[in-house]
């Protein structure tokens, strides 16, 4: 019977949620577990690379509501930041790319005229990601509790966490330096990339500007990173292909690149440009350094990217691989001399000057490292890579040498500060900062450094809140163990945070100065509590009005009298203890899930939050980090025209099939490229199962046999390892053993003969209830096949019981498959048409020492060990065996899993199990079977096989 992928999901969808086993209410007394994934930005329409998280939260949330849990799981939105604005001019414009993604998304023209309005773009695909998101994949999702970023109860629980992190002095005002669109104001720079198009990687740098004085009195402004090798420069180096200004910045007159000069204006005040020039009015020039007064030559690069810093730059070939390659090739370059005036003396003047003794090197490391890597052109690629190993190495374990003056004998990286303090505290340097690359606003606009004046922070520097925090979470459950590790490391290095901006922008008003607006990951860090409010606003019992600092004192904090806080809100007593009651039930938040890019962002504040503000009772339990899915050359980006549609993959391939592929096809913790022929064969092997599983249904019924116990044991060991995979999160491993393992398991049992059909269907039945979390519309199918009442969705999934009988079943039928295995092997290998096969099944001495030393034994080393010991106690006889049995067990044992160890350990009569069994292998080889035991005297044994025999390992003649 074909399976009708759309149908199928259409109607369970329905049936779920008419049914409203997806709603979440209190149940005093019954354990819970509340879920949340981070929620995605409204910036467009998601991808496939989104679902990944989302399908394997819901699979958890699935398999815990099957384990007896009241599960929570609910969905928003967060439209805070520029993302909706960008959208909605890229509309008014009629950029073409925007609209052709919405019309080829059934958008109507009255539709793309609504979507002018940011707000409107925020509601537009709120209900896109609701309805063609996650319905469309089935999500157990309680969908009265939605809530989004920009609601008027949103707002007013982010002015509450605002007021409450003042109240704990957790909010510290300064000035600031930070990335700013001119448009939109300052932006938040990290991996998420929620404000930005492009750039997420990038650092603000603190250069610090030297001013090398001209004789007309201008001063050459050069930015370095290194002012400390202020004792090394020989030369300046200017493009002058390049337009400079003349800028006045205070009473002095800056000669700087036209765009440094607009760079330096959102820094400094009264920076105004009066004039300007090429750069090659200023070659074969000469101006003093600071500090030292040295008078040096300017010559020419190209090099100077009039973007990066001033545009100009000082020379310091001894330990500048770059300066001392372009003084090389401006030695030869005999057109540039000409060109600019620049002679022999002025070059050889400008030779290398030793400052730093560099461990691994000589006086001059820039040059001795091109020599050795052969590189005599600023073409040259590697001129990075020896820029970063000298850098590196003189940097950090460097030492001032004696032409540094009284920097002689310091370190580095403490002279640089120092020297650097000096000359800002004599005038000659001031502090500039600029971004390591490009950086572009969701807007389209250039991001740039600018000075905030009155810049508000949350202060996760604060040391009492920094060392709750790391020693919470040392007790969280995170996942992958290395991000539990560097969570630490993460905390510890985490400073004050910008937590409001000035500019256009949508979200909450800050509560103390309402020009601002709460930046995207400040309003991110508590919202899973609004979850639990969400559903009270949204059915109207409490309104946004009524939601004042009193009302959240009161159902967060436990503060103040039910009466007195209806009074002064408005919202019934009774409203209020039932929120106040949800809460305690639901929090804390047993997992919060988000991609690898929330490591050093959302999720130290999302902590670091939560214990600054609530009772330690109500501190998150755990963290899960996914990785991405991927696109061929990186990353899948929603905001740069993303990848496959999702509903456009959901009808292509089914959700299921998509579900099962986000859950198997790698770990969670690394990145999987997306692939239309992987998950096409996801969905070949839905559809594989489904026609397995109405073959079993539909079989007649047999006769019992003693394969059934096998069978019954069977699914009582994958329930068993299924159980322990999901405890650990380990979604994976959890499918392989569903999707890959499990019919396998009732194909040996149909071979072996069994024909029970209630046996069968009692197994179908804890098969379909696994496949429940993963594919949950396939199984609902089955499981109506099957004629069961409900759904299997929330159905209860059995305990294990894995009695000592069942082990032994499975240890027998485990003996049989592997023997069959090996049997196969053999015959493949000496292309042999057998006639008659004689087994041999182990000595009991070797069986009850085995089993012993298993027991005892820690490592192969052991095992053998043990063996060896009891020797003396064997028959002579089996005294010649048990030395090359001890090594054989041994290389065994070492390469044994803990479980399989403890399989091993398992007494069976192999002989007993065999000779039963001789039948079946005559059916399966088509030639006699004999049973023996290796000792037996009267055994068939030409070639002297017997004595290979292990236990678990039978040796096979074969005629």
């Amino acid at each position: 019977m074909a399976l009708d992928f759309a149908r199928m999901e259409a109607k369970w969808q329905d049936a779920w949620y008419e049914a409203r086993i997806n709603e979440s209410d209190p149940e005093p007394g019954r354990a819970k577990f509340f879920m949340i994934f981070a929620y995605p930005g409204v910036t467009g329409y998601l991808h496939v690379g989104h679902m990944r998280g989302y399908t394997v939260s819901d699979a958890i949330v699935r398999y815990k509501l099957m384990t007896g849990h009241n599960v929570l799981f609910p969905v928003g939105t967060h439209a805070t930041g520029n993302g909706a604005i960008s959208f909605a001019r890229r509309v008014e414009r009629r950029d073409p790319a925007t609209v052709d993604l919405l019309t080829s998304n059934g958008c109507s023209e009255e539709t793309l005229s609504r979507l002018t309005d940011p707000v409107e773009v925020v509601r537009f695909f709120n209900d896109v990601y609701l309805n063609d998101y996650w319905k469309r994949f089935g999500f157990m999702s309680d969908w009265r509790r939605f809530t989004s970023t920009i609601n008027p109860d949103y707002n007013r629980f982010i002015e509450w966490q605002m007021t409450k992190l003042k109240a704990q002095d957790l909010l510290i005002q300064k000035p600031y330096f930070a990335p700013a669109c001119v448009e939109h104001g300052p932006v938040a720079i990290d991996a998420s990339e929620t404000d930005i198009l492009k750039g997420g990687s990038a650092e603000v740098l603190e250069y610090t500007l030297l001013k090398f004085d001209l004789e007309d009195g201008r001063k050459l402004v050069a930015a370095t990173l290194r002012p400390e090798t202020v004792f090394g420069l020989t030369n300046f180096w200017v493009n002058p292909e390049v337009e400079y200004v003349d800028a006045k910045v205070g009473d002095e007159t800056w000669v700087v690149s036209r765009p440094a000069a607009e760079k330096l204006a959102l820094q400094m005040d009264a920076v105004e440009v009066v004039s300007s020039a090429d750069g090659a009015a200023l070659m074969g020039r000469r101006c003093r350094a600071p500090f030292t007064g040295k008078m040096i030559t300017i010559f020419p690069s190209v090099l100077c990217d009039p973007e990066v810093g001033t545009g100009l730059v000082m020379s310091v070939p001894s330990d500048a691989p770059v300066d001392w390659i372009g003084l090389v090739e401006l030695r030869v370059d005999e057109g540039a001399k000409e060109r600019y005036g620049i002679t022999e003396e002025m070059i050889d003047a400008a030779s290398p000057v030793p400052i730093i003794e560099t461990p691994g090197y000589g006086p001059l490391p820039a040059v001795e490292v091109t020599e050795r890597m052969g590189i005599k052109s600023l073409d040259d690629p590697r001129l990075e890579e020896a820029t970063k190993e000298v850098y590196k190495t003189g940097f950090h374990k460097g030492v001032m040498n004696s032409s540094c003056g009284e920097f002689a004998g310091w370190a580095v990286e403490q002279a640089k500060d120092a020297v650097r303090e000096q000359m800002i505290e004599a005038g000659a340097a001031a502090i500039f900062y600029d971004l390591s690359e490009e950086v572009l606003c969701r807007c389209g606009s250039k991001v740039f450094v600018k000075k905030i004046p009155d810049q508000w922070f949350i202060d996760y520097a604060n040391p009492r809140l920094k060392e709750q925090s790391k020693d919470h979470a040392r007790t969280m459950r995170i996942l992958p163990r290395e991000y539990h590790d560097n969570i630490q490391n993460v905390l510890e290095w985490y400073r004050e945070r910008a937590c409001v901006r000035l500019g256009n922008w949508l979200g909450t008003r800050f509560p103390f100065d309402r020009r601002w607006i709460v930046e995207a990951i400040a309003d991110s860090t508590l919202y899973p509590i609004h979850y639990v409010l969400a559903k009270y606003v949204n059915d109207g019992s409490v309104s946004a009005d009524g939601m004042t600092e009193e009302f959240f004192d009161c159902v967060l904090l436990g503060e103040g009298d039910f009466d007195s806080v209806a009074e002064m809100t408005g919202i019934d007593v009774g409203t209020l203890e039932a929120v106040r009651a949800e809460f305690e039930y639901w929090y804390p938040l047993d997992i919060n899930l988000g991609g690898k890019e929330h490591m050093t962002v959302h999720f130290p504040v999302f902590l670091m939050n939560h214990v600054g503000l609530l009772r330690p009772e109500h501190w998150p339990r755990g963290i899960i980090v996914n990785w991405y899915i991927t696109a061929t050359g990186g990353k899948i980006s929603k905001s740069k025209g993303g990848a496959q549609p999702i509903p456009d993959a959901a009808e292509r391939f089914g959700v299921d099939a998509m579900r099962l592929f986000y859950a198997h096809i790698a770990s969670l913790y690394v990145d999987v490229a997306w692939e239309d022929e992987k998950v096409e064969s996801y969905r070949d092997r839905i559809e594989r199962i489904w026609s397995f599983a109405n073959d079993l249904v539909e079989m007649d019924d047999g006769p019992p046999a003693d394969i059934d116990a096998w069978l019954r044991a069977r699914m009582q060991s994958r329930l068993a390892q299924a159980h322990k995979h999901m405890e650990q999160f380990d979604v994976r491993s959890y499918a392989n053993d569903v999707y890959f393992e499990m019919s396998h398991d009732f194909r040996w049992y149909l071979r072996r003969g069994g024909a029970s059909k209630e046996c069968v269907r009692d197994a179908l039945r804890v098969w379909t209830q696994l496949m429940a979390p993963v594919t949950p519309h396939l199984a609902e199918e089955i499981w109506e096949a099957l004629g069961m009442p409900r759904f299997v969705s929330d159905s209860q999934l059995p305990k294990a019981e894995v009695s000592d009988n069942a082990e032994l079943e499975e240890a027998k039928e485990r003996l049989l498959a592997a023997l069959m295995t090996d049997i196969s092997e053999i015959l493949k290998v000496t292309s042999i048409e057998p006639s008659r096969m004689v087994l041999m099944t182990a000595p009991k001495w070797k069986a009850d020492m085995l089993g012993s030393a298993l027991r005892e034994g820690e490592s192969g080393a052991d095992v053998g060990k043990l063996i060896r010991e009891a020797m003396p106690n064997l028959s002579p006889e089996a005294r010649k065996e048990a030395p090359a049995f001890a090594k054989a067990v041994a290389s065994d044992v070492n390469r044994m899993s803990h479980e399989e160890r403890r399989r091993a350990s398992a007494r069976i009569d192999e002989l007993e199990v065999l000779s039963a069994a001789a039948c079946f292998l005559k059916e399966q080889f088509g030639c006699d079977v004999t049973v023996f035991s290796a000792d037996d005297p009267k055994r068939t044994d030409p070639k002297g096989r017997a004595k290979q025999a292990r236990p678990g390992r039978p040796a096979v003649y074969i005629e």
